[in-house]
This record gives structure tokens, sequence and C-alpha cells, in this order.
């Protein structure tokens, strides 16, 4: 597909408007970055080239970084088998800014923020997405904190 390019004020006005429309369309309250545990946050992206429903470990330490993704290893095979089957671990994922952070995430490939035709089929899947994964993560906190 091709899009023709939009400012920058173009493509923040456009990512407002999506982000007003999936709050609009999906009201919930969700857990992303109220979670409790310093810096494990849950996210929703949404770019010119996919969406991912996400857990993000970005501790600058390293062992405390590991360890927490250690925790979610472990519980690999429970979120695979009851919640998210197609989850991806990465332990060295790398943000578009270079930071590398460790991320489970699950991702939609082939849809973008600009393309509105692409936003009902967005919505729905980051909705139903973040359902699992934050009823995963509230399920297993305790001990995943511990």
């Amino acid at each position: 597909m091709l899009f023709s390019m939009f400012s920058k004020e173009e493509s923040k006005k456009i990512r407002q408007e999506f982000w007003i429309d999936f709050g609009k369309e999906y009201p919930r309250k969700w857990l992303l970055y109220n979670t409790k545990i310093k810096d494990v946050t849950l996210k929703f992206t949404f770019t010119t080239k996919k969406a991912q429903v996400s857990i993000d470990i970005e501790l600058y330490d390293e062992f405390i970084k590991a360890y927490y993704y250690e925790k979610f290893v472990s519980l690999k095979g429970i979120i695979t088998s009851k919640y998210l089957p197609d989850i991806i671990y990465d332990e060295y994922y790398k943000l578009d800014n270079g930071k590398i952070i460790s991320r489970l995430y699950i991702e939609l490939q082939e849809v973008s923020i600009h393309n509105k035709n692409t936003w009902e089929e967005t919505k729905e899947f980051l909705y139903q997405k973040m359902l699992k994964l934050e009823a995963f993560f509230l399920e297993y906190k305790d001990f995943i904190d511990n």
C-alpha cells in the first residue's frame, strides 16, 4: 500500500483521533503504567506498520531486568496455553529510539495508524489482546513481583 506523506502535525492529529476513537469505542480503565511494579508496564502500540500489545520491562539495572524477564519466561507455558498462544518473548527488543528493553508482545502486521481502513481491525485486536494480557498479569502479579 502506498500512503501519502503526512506532516508531523497531521500525523499527530491522526494518532490523537485514533486513540480518542479507541477510548470512546472501548471505554475502560486499563492497567498500563499502574502495575505497581516499577518499570514494568503494559502498553498499546500502533504505528504506520503494525499494532502491538505488550508487557515492557525497562529497568536500567540489568540484573533486576533479567530477574523479571526470567519470571515471565517461567510463566510462558501458562500464558501460551491459557491466554495468548501467539505471544512473542524478546529479551532484547529494540525500540524506535534505539533503547533496548525486554518485551513480551502480540503483534498485528500490515496495519497503519495512517490508514483508517485498518482502524476497526486494529481496535478490536488491541482490545481483545489487552484484556487477555491484563488478566494474565493480574493473575500472576504476586508471583512476578516476589
